[in-house]
């Protein structure tokens, strides 16, 4: 159940209340691909930095180890130690990602395991049984991402079969909800708006989604190879067209600024690999911009990576510490730059919803991206 609790502008600040507990939109969702953060981040560490959701791959925990024995061991929640929500997404990305290892056609998907070659299928109906064994909060229904490039008809036909898709992701969900053996019975079913940078189709297929009185709905296909200003355009466009009584997605962004634009524009859950993956790297977020802590500039630097942030790796070390662990190839310094990063993107949430109370997102958001120099 989604409340809508306040408005600014098109911003939106709400509550989502779900099996594992009440989420406050705007949220980030700390990605997890295979139950756990890139990084050497555990759940407890995941529950000192303020994470509300965990996000894991559909497509990726069926390869390995297997949604049948995560359910035999009572579900991804018992599985890694975790009691707040997870949301699961439904292996169409991997529809994109693979291409080179997979095949099309209107019953489903075959692929390529990318661990061992391995032949799988997988369709809407697959796809749901699988997140039914993870036993998620939120399953993702199984789509298509076209390219952000793809020709309108290749999109238009696309879009049309993640439609029929989508239809048979619900009717397999009601029906594995109300099995004895399933593990979360209140499992709640998100739909895709696809439509690469097309206006019509994407406005034509929210307009679609929106009768199919789903639990939310989700943007794909963005982030995925067109410029910032396209994205925001399409968000533009799209979100005015879905029902601002359920929760909207924007998958697989982004950058902070990307996250504000988001908001701005109507959007209460984000979802990306960028904190994890830049912090494994070195590069560590701050309110005055990114820091490659690579640099020598940081050798003899004994400030922590950002005074008066609380995160764990702030509180006790600096920056000539941890440059000198990542040099090393230590996992700490990998794992202490992941930690700090994604408690900045919690955080950053944590503040967009308290201007959103105040009624001041607005001018939060201007001081930002001033101060971020973005």
């Amino acid at each position: 159940m989604y409340k809508l609790l306040k408005r600014e502008g098109r911003a939106k600040r709400g509550e989502l209340k779900t099996v594992h507990g009440t989420i406050q939109t705007p949220v980030f969702m700390n990605v997890g691909t295979a139950a756990a953060i890139k990084g050497a981040v555990s759940t407890q560490d995941l529950q000192e930095i303020g994470t509300q959701v965990q996000l894991s791959n559909t497509y990726h925990l069926h390869v390995r180890p297997g949604d049948r024995i995560v359910k035999k061991l009572g579900g991804l929640h018992k599985f890694m130690v975790w009691d707040k929500p997870i949301l699961t997404d439904s292996g169409g990305f991997q529809v994109f990602s693979l291409a080179g290892l997979r095949r099309i056609k209107e019953e489903g998907v075959y692929f390529h395991s990318h661990i061992d070659g391995k032949k799988i299928f997988m369709g809407p109906e697959e796809s749901m049984q699988i997140q039914s064994n993870l036993a998620s909060t939120i399953a993702m229904a199984f789509d298509e991402c076209p390219s952000s490039v793809a020709e309108r008809a290749y999109v238009e036909d696309s879009v049309a079969r993640t439609t029929r898709w989508l239809k048979r992701c619900q009717e397999e969900m009601r029906r594995l909800n109300g099995l004895e053996d399933t593990i979360n019975k209140e499992q709640m079913l998100f739909g895709i708006n696809q439509g690469a940078i097309f206006d019509d189709i994407r406005i034509a297929h929210a307009k679609e989604l929106a009768e199919l009185g789903l639990d939310g709905y989700a943007i794909g296909g963005l982030a995925v190879g067109e410029s910032h200003e396209e994205m925001y355009h399409i968000l533009d466009v799209t979100v005015p067209h879905l029902p601002t009584d359920k929760p909207t997605y924007l998958m697989g962004v982004g950058t902070p600024a990307n996250i504000l634009e988001g908001v701005e524009r109507g959007v209460d859950f984000f979802d990306c690999v960028y904190p994890s993956r830049n912090g494994r790297h070195g590069h560590v977020y701050t309110n005055d911009g990114k820091l490659n802590l690579f640099n020598q500039k940081f050798e003899l630097d004994d400030k922590p990576i950002e005074e008066g942030c609380q995160c764990p790796a702030c509180r006790h070390y600096s920056r000539a510490y941890i440059r000198h662990l990542l040099k090393a190839k230590e996992m700490l310094g990998m794992r202490l730059c992941v930690l700090h990063n994604l408690y900045f993107y919690n955080t950053m949430m944590a503040e967009i919803r308290e201007a959103l109370d105040a009624g001041r997102f607005r001018a939060y958001k201007e001081e930002k991206l001033y101060r971020m120099g973005v």
